[in-house]
């Protein structure tokens, strides 16, 4: 069944890979992408099923009225997913405050105002899927991308929040946590803090270089990821959260293991805050 899907970020990575595997599968695709020219050629990708339009999601006014006019003029949009994002690496103390919020404002509060835009409709519809293109980085840390990973925590928590409010709703929502995909997020579009503290010399460099050697080397296929994701937008009683990647699943498998020795060592202390 031939479905509408709107996509935010759709130049490249998950996005791109997603948007031309639903384009296959006959479904039609409104792709958002933050300049004219470009959104000009997504809409030639396959004339009359692809729709460019032009949104920075951090202009977050910006998104409503995109939304209606999505709705008014290509038709009830089925699923959203909240792919638009990037990465940012740097220590907590030497990332300024100003790096901190325009994170924040384009992974979570862009999200989160795409998904406020669409559910109205959705809700009268009684129906719809929304997908939250998190990382397994919001589950598990490595340090330097203490930025990021507090982002995608947060719309970790939204999106597993928004499914309990919304599933009497006839709405579902997804969590889609990939672990390392040959993407550009460990290259161009990975932001970096300037060092400033020497005692983060070791942390920080350790860091730079990790995501450097991985960059290009990753497991994951993108356009595996988007099949997967195209069968989560299929299923009737989709998951909360689906992991994506041999490496994401390793390594949340371990974190859920070792954060259940740390509940069994500190129990009685934690129960013995109770009257």
């Amino acid at each position: 069944m031939s479905k509408t899907l709107l996509i935010t970020g759709v130049s490249s990575g998950f996005g791109r890979a997603l948007a031309e595997a639903a384009l296959a599968d006959g479904h039609r695709v409104v792709g958002t992408l933050r300049n004219a020219d470009a959104a000009r050629d997504f809409d030639a990708l396959r004339p009359g099923r692809s729709f460019g339009r032009v949104l920075d999601v951090a202009d977050t006014a910006a998104i409503a009225p995109l939304v209606e006019a999505v709705e008014r003029d290509v038709g009830a949009i089925d699923a959203l997913v909240n792919n638009a994002g990037y990465g940012h690496q740097g220590t907590v103390e030497e990332t300024p405050l100003a790096e901190w919020r325009h994170q924040f404002d384009v992974n979570v509060f862009g999200a989160v105002a795409m998904i406020q835009a669409v559910l109205p409709y959705m809700r009268k519809r009684r129906s719809g899927h929304i997908l939250n293109i998190t990382s397994m980085g919001g589950f598990i840390t490595f340090p330097g991308l203490g930025v990021y990973h507090g982002s995608k925590f947060a719309l970790e928590g939204i999106s597993e929040t928004l499914g309990k409010e919304v599933a009497a709703l006839g709405i579902r929502v997804t969590a889609i946590e990939p672990g390392g995909f040959r993407t550009h997020w460990a290259g161009r579009s990975l932001a970096h803090a300037a060092r400033t503290i020497a005692d983060y010399d070791i942390v920080a460099e350790t860091s730079r270089t990790r995501l450097a050697e991985r960059n290009g080397r990753q497991p994951g296929d993108p356009a595996k990821a988007a099949r997967a994701m195209l069968e989560v937008i299929a299923m009737d009683t989709p998951p909360a959260h689906l992991l994506l990647g041999s490496d994401a699943v390793q390594w949340v498998h371990e974190k859920l293991a070792a954060l259940t020795a740390e509940l069994r060592a500190w129990e009685a202390l934690s129960l013995s805050t109770d009257y």
